[in-house]
């Protein structure tokens, strides 16, 4: 199966074994549809959690916000919550996996964030050859 989604969070990097480690993280799938006899468009997210066994160092790369395309199988998780009720997750075991866009760096994050100051047209001279 392929999916793609954003990381919703940084990956992390668990130690299972003496020798085994496992990436973690989730993304989230966004999707749309049209209501019937509407014009409205309704958005869904549907969150997904991942576990990646082939290379702990990967999580180097796997920041919050980063697009990825996954190869693997799909499988669900059922617990009892505290409450008593049942609950369950949506688990994704990644055999493969490609980094479409990678996250931006908190620096370059944040100059996007700063809009830049507007001109005064009074301090533009009026006899610009272009």
């Amino acid at each position: 199966m392929e999916i793609t989604g954003r990381l919703t969070k940084d990956a992390t990097v668990h130690k299972v074994s003496n020798d085994k480690q496992v990436v973690n993280f989730s993304i989230a799938i966004n999707d749309s549809y049209k209501l019937k006899g509407s014009t409205e468009y309704k958005e869904i997210v549907t969150y997904i959690d991942c576990s990646y066994w082939i290379s702990p160092k990967s999580a180097d790369w796997l920041k919050k916000g980063a697009l990825v395309q996954l190869y693997g199988r799909i499988g669900l998780s059922t617990y009892i919550g505290h409450d008593g009720s049942a609950l369950g997750a949506l688990t994704f075991h990644i055999n493969n996996l490609k980094i479409l866009v990678f996250a931006k760096k908190e620096s370059e994050a944040q100059k996007a964030d700063v809009t830049p100051k507007k001109q005064n047209q009074s301090e533009e001279p009026d006899d610009l050859p272009f």
